[in-house]
């Protein structure tokens, strides 16, 4: 008579083993959804592994603490902005009015997007130390250099006339402007808005046109 082989069931696999997802991916995504929901203070490593479904153990084969974490959930999510800024004005070609209008189309739509990464990103830098946040302070001054750098190009070939206080202009202030202006419709769009996400860029980039005077109206798409 052959001996029973005992068989042991196995464990159900991790939520992000069974969506596919690396498990990094899955913590990331996990992070940005409890921080947004719950605040930074709040959440806890615990909480980030539950929701993702894997043991606590995996985030510190990636993250040695939460800190570093929520320092790297922004820097990803900033850095790519900062290259879809770039790549859009590249693309554009030589209008400085197509440069502006590419800029803020590619603005508006991520953050139309990854609503909740902008929320995180926003909200929750303040909970970085000096030098975590002066890293991604950094990428949002490149931003702005970008944005700064259209305007001037606009200025100097007549195609931008921005408004002006007792005959002075200050383009700095112009683009942090727009970029707020851009920025904030990530607190409010959402699901079943009148406007779709692209059609929302560009509304938002006639509206950057008109701000700075541009001559002649050239949303694109």
């Amino acid at each position: 008579m052959s001996k029973r082989k005992t068989t042991i069931d196995e464990p159900a696999a991790p939520a992000a083993e069974r969506d596919g997802r690396p498990s990094i991916e899955a913590i990331r995504a996990a992070a940005f959804a409890q921080f947004a929901e719950r605040g930074y203070p709040v959440v806890t490593v615990r909480d980030i592994m539950k929701a993702c479904g894997l043991t606590q153990g995996a985030l510190y084969n990636h993250f040695k603490s939460k800190d570093e974490l929520l320092h790297d959930i922004i820097t990803s999510t900033q850095a790519e902005l900062e290259r879809q800024c770039l790549q859009a004005v590249a693309d554009a070609g030589d209008d400085p009015r197509a440069r502006l209008a590419a800029f803020v189309r590619a603005y508006v739509v991520r953050h139309c997007r990854l609503r909740v990464e902008a929320l995180v990103a926003n909200r929750e830098i303040g909970w970085l130390d000096a030098e975590r946040m002066e890293d991604i302070r950094r990428s949002r001054r490149a931003i702005r250099a970008i944005l700064v750098n259209v305007l001037e190009q606009g200025v100097a070939r007549g195609a931008f006339e921005p408004p002006q206080v007792d005959g002075k202009g200050d383009l700095k202030a112009v683009a942090m402007a727009l970029l707020d202006q851009c920025t904030h419709v990530s607190m409010w769009y959402g699901p079943g808005q009148r406007l779709n996400e692209e059609q929302m860029a560009s509304l938002y980039a006639e509206m950057a046109l008109r701000s700075v005077g541009a001559a002649g109206k050239t949303t694109g798409k």
